[in-house]
């Protein structure tokens, strides 16, 4: 009998979430198991989809700071709005039968859909048979200091959930690194190794002959990339690379006005590409990569081995991906810029001293997306033996 998957997944500003879960989709299905994706966020260009794929009414973030979530047409969500995709998830619950749910973030995360998520934990824990309900996490969350927030993932997660697949390398970064829930929940988690999408390292596709010397600055998903693309531009005429070949890549989710305005300020010398769907492959090509430090890309950049340059999104409280870059500058694999040194001096001297360096040498276990794959038919293979709740013994190899 072929596994029915169910994977929810909500991104709020970039694409990093939706990316992440593709690929492990895509392992999903190559395992046999039938996945369909309940997409919350707005629909992203430049990543091929994965199994079955049902856009919810899509929500996102009004700024980087995510004060506010609004709707496909800006307008903060209420309450009608939030019943209205509550219902639609529980119906898709329902249609899709599944023997596996996956959640991707919660409890740790995405408080602003407990509207819609702990109704749908709670149909699953009154369906019988109960589907088998598993958290997909980062190896890195943002800090919380509430106590009280603390105490609640911790419950839900006990009450609700058969494990916690961590995307991580507890001889890297643990997750009680960047969350105290993590010992509470000792008995749930599982780690899996980084997470790539070995489609998106295919050669690159886009017809023009990528040149090897070349400095690569890209901005993740882009919707808060503009400041760093304007920094290495700024960057650029200092550095003993300023008569190379230079590539921008925006992303998908910069505004197409901030495109436009840089597009106009390109200087001679620069190209710029909106979406890259081959971007991992461009990272193995060129001589330097500068860009954000999402995990996606940092897991890209280390998989072939770039000489990279990683500046940290920090804004409020955003604490994840300035943790674990530093943890991996620490181990050698990659060069490290805060944010609060993008000025053209420092900046260019930044990306002369990466740009000097041999390439890493890399020993991380990247077969993440595989190795969740194998964990959910495991735990469905002892579900099939031994019926039970969420706290049954469960045991498997993450070699």
């Amino acid at each position: 009998m072929t596994l029915r998957l169910l994977f929810y997944v909500q991104h709020l500003l970039g694409v990093g979430h939706f990316r992440r879960a593709m690929a492990l989709v895509r392992a999903c299905e190559a395992a046999g198991i039938e996945v369909t994706v309940a997409s919350g966020g707005r629909p992203v260009e430049g990543i091929a989809p994965a199994g079955r794929l049902v856009q919810l009414p899509p929500a996102e973030s009004l700024d980087s700071r995510f004060s506010s979530i609004v709707d496909a047409e800006g307008r903060l969500i209420d309450d009608r709005w939030r019943a209205t995709r509550r219902d639609r998830l529980l119906k898709l619950f329902t249609e899709a039968e599944p023997d596996l749910l996956l959640i991707e973030q919660f409890p740790f995360g995405r408080r602003a859909f407990r509207f819609e998520l702990v109704p749908l934990l709670e149909a699953a824990m009154s369906r019988r048979p109960r589907p088998i309900t598993v958290c997909s996490l980062r190896d890195v969350l943002v800090a919380k200091s509430d106590p009280g927030r603390q105490a609640e993932m911790i419950a839900l997660a006990r009450r609700c959930f058969d494990r916690v697949l961590v995307h991580g390398d507890p001889a890297v970064i643990p997750l009680e690194a960047s969350s105290a829930a993590a010992r509470a929940l000792s008995d749930r988690i599982l780690y899996t190794g980084y997470v790539v999408d070995s489609a998106a390292l295919a050669p690159a596709t886009q017809g023009e002959a990528v040149e090897k010397d070349e400095i690569l600055v890209s901005a993740g998903g882009g919707a808060v990339g503009r400041p760093l693309i304007e920094a290495a531009l700024a960057a650029r005429p200092l550095t003993r690379w300023h008569d190379r070949p230079w590539r921008v890549v925006t992303g998908p989710g910069m505004a197409e006005r901030d495109v436009a305005e840089l597009r106009r300020a390109l200087p001679e010398g620069v190209r710029l590409d909106r979406v890259r769907p081959d971007l991992p492959a461009l990272f193995g090509r060129c001589h330097l990569s500068v860009s954000q430090a999402g995990y996606n890309t940092l897991m890209e950049l280390l998989s072939v081995r770039a000489r990279a340059l990683v500046v940290p999104f920090a804004e409020a409280s955003e604490t994840e991906q300035t943790l674990r870059a530093r943890r991996l500058a620490a181990m050698g694999l990659l060069d490290l810029v805060e944010t609060d040194a993008l000025e053209p001096g420092p900046f260019a001297a930044a990306i002369d001293r990466a740009a000097a360096r041999s390439r890493p040498v890399v020993r991380l276990n990247f077969d993440g997306a595989m190795q969740t794959a194998r964990l959910l038919l495991k735990l469905a293979e002892d579900r099939g033996r031994a019926p039970g709740a969420p706290g049954d013994n469960f045991e498997a190899s993450t070699a």
